[in-house]
């Protein structure tokens, strides 16, 4: 995979999909911080992220509010099921962290109890986090199959999912997303900067988080056609 030719089609598509278009960027916008208000329970942002992860070109039109919203859901689904099993782990070994820290405090503060429960609690937060990381590498390819082929259960295709992977190739993959993550920590620290300015800032950033959107979404809808999908 030519990873800077991946980026170059990525920036080009975001650019082609906003500038010019103003009043499809600003409502994007709006559908942004409605999903960031509403802690997206509102996600019509992750709905049109849907379409651009599907790989449609040129970029689609903001419109069918209601498949916007079903799809937004579907992909909150998506990630919260992927991401149980670290969620899970976590609550496991915290909640045993928990009782074992209270415990060691009203046994007048025993350290060696304590030190267990401290252990448990850090413990249980590195497990979960690699798990979490394992399972994203495997969720963002779950995503992108449903939405290039629209459907929920797609998602859990889980032969399906590894053996496009492996097509892909795991090393080209896991790079693949790697790039992309060291592009988020870029952009991160520029639109935070950005968004120290008073007021201005805050609404520049906004447009901004639109188009990274845009940009990460086609990024992988390209990495993933690298590879022809398994049936």
């Amino acid at each position: 995979m030519d990873y800077g030719t991946v980026i170059s089609r990525s920036f080009e598509y975001t650019k082609d999909a906003l500038v010019g278009k103003w009043m499809q960027w600003v409502i994007l916008a709006v559908l942004s911080l409605i999903q960031a208000v509403t802690l997206s329970l509102i996600p019509l942002l992750n709905g049109y992220i849907v379409r651009v992860l599907a790989g449609k070109t040129p970029a689609p039109e903001v419109d069918d509010w209601v498949g916007l919203f079903v799809d937004g859901w579907k992909l909150n689904i998506i990630t919260l099921v992927y991401m149980l099993p670290a969620i899970i782990v976590f609550l496991i070994f915290g909640g045993l962290g928990a009782i074992g820290m209270f415990a060691s405090g009203a046994a007048d503060g025993d350290p060696t109890a304590m030190g267990a429960a401290v252990l448990s609690l850090i413990g249980g937060f590195l497990l979960a986090g690699i798990i979490a990381i394992i399972l994203a590498f495997i969720a963002l390819l779950a995503i992108l199959r449903f939405a290039h082929t629209g459907s929920l259960g797609e998602a859990f295709h889980f032969s399906a999912i590894l053996e496009h992977i492996g097509r892909l190739g795991w090393g080209t993959w896991i790079i693949a997303v790697i790039v992309l993550l060291i592009v988020a920590f870029i952009y991160g620290f520029v639109v935070g900067i950005i968004s120290s300015i008073p007021i201005l800032g805050w609404i520049i950033a906004a447009f901004l988080n639109v188009a990274f959107a845009l940009f990460y979404a086609r990024y992988l809808a390209l990495a993933y056609e690298e590879a022809p999908a398994p049936a």
